[in-house]
């Protein structure tokens, strides 16, 4: 079967967050998938299966980094979206059922695609003993973003302390970090970087779901309802942002980097027993 490796919220290759796609006619096997996502061994492998029998929803999504299933992915949702429109498969809006509900792409005539997610809430925490020391930064102020996004959101100082950090990654689960841009004139609003070590990735090149937590704090900040968030990662990427209530609007593009055959397909062994 097909597979395609894409670069998302990018628009040139080797840079933004690379994921695999699959696009399946049902669903097989759980220990085939998590061997496939362990293999393409990306921060995350979309596989996407039709739903005819259902009417909200065009395709079931699921998104597997290479030791954990998550809740909900942007940059493998732009991911499967820019597959299935550059297949021809849909010319407008695309439904897909996830864990997290039901979630649309539309494509715009520039090639860009907006992803409509549900807003992370946001929930004032005490600033947890031993973060300044884990981050490498003193912490301003700290959020949780609720499940399925990360443990914490944390507030910097400014952009040139989010692109420093060396934090101690034994001790961080899910962190996002977070501070306006240093320069206004940079083409983006705020800075961010992300660590998930808890799912098996130390740094996530540009992560589309935390940026609907990074969105609606920054929101609040400046009372703007449409930011621009840079991600300060090795590869980079932007995230445009609108906040609508409780959906946030993901605008990037994205380009396919490898086209190939998958040749274990699901009806053969797995060598290992992953967990």
């Amino acid at each position: 079967m097909r597979i395609r490796i894409v670069d998302a919220f990018t628009d040139r290759p080797f840079s933004g967050n690379p994921a695999g796609v699959v696009l399946l006619d049902s669903w097989p096997r759980e220990d085939w998938l998590r061997a496939v996502a362990a293999e393409v061994n990306l921060p995350e492998t979309a596989f996407a299966v039709p739903t005819p029998g259902r009417d909200d929803a065009d395709y079931a999504l699921r998104w597997l980094t290479p030791t954990a299933e998550v809740d909900l992915c942007g940059h493998a949702t732009l991911a499967t979206a820019h597959v299935l429109y550059g297949d021809g498969v849909a010319p407008g809006l695309l439904r897909f059922a996830t864990r997290s509900g039901i979630v649309t792409t539309r494509p715009d005539a520039h090639g860009a695609i907006t992803l409509d997610f549900p807003t992370a809430p946001l929930t004032p925490q005490d600033i947890p003993p031993g973060l300044a020391e884990t981050l490498g930064a003193r912490p301003l102020s700290v959020h949780s973003p609720g499940p399925g996004i990360a443990d914490l959101l944390v507030e910097l100082a400014d952009e040139r302390t989010v692109a420093g950090l060396t934090p101690d990654i034994g001790r961080i689960g899910q962190i996002i970090v977070t501070a306006p841009a240093d320069d206004p004139g940079s083409g983006y609003d705020v800075a961010s970087r992300c660590f998930f070590p808890a799912v098996g990735i130390p740094e996530d090149p540009v992560t589309g779901s935390a940026h609907t937590a990074i969105g609606p704090f920054w929101a609040r900040r400046t009372g703007r309802t449409r930011l621009t968030g840079r991600q300060l990662s090795a590869r980079g990427g932007t995230v445009r942002m609108e906040m609508t209530g409780d959906r946030t609007l993901l605008t990037g593009t994205a380009v396919t980097v490898i086209d190939g055959e998958l040749l274990a397909g699901p009806g053969q062994a797995v060598g290992s027993q992953l967990t």
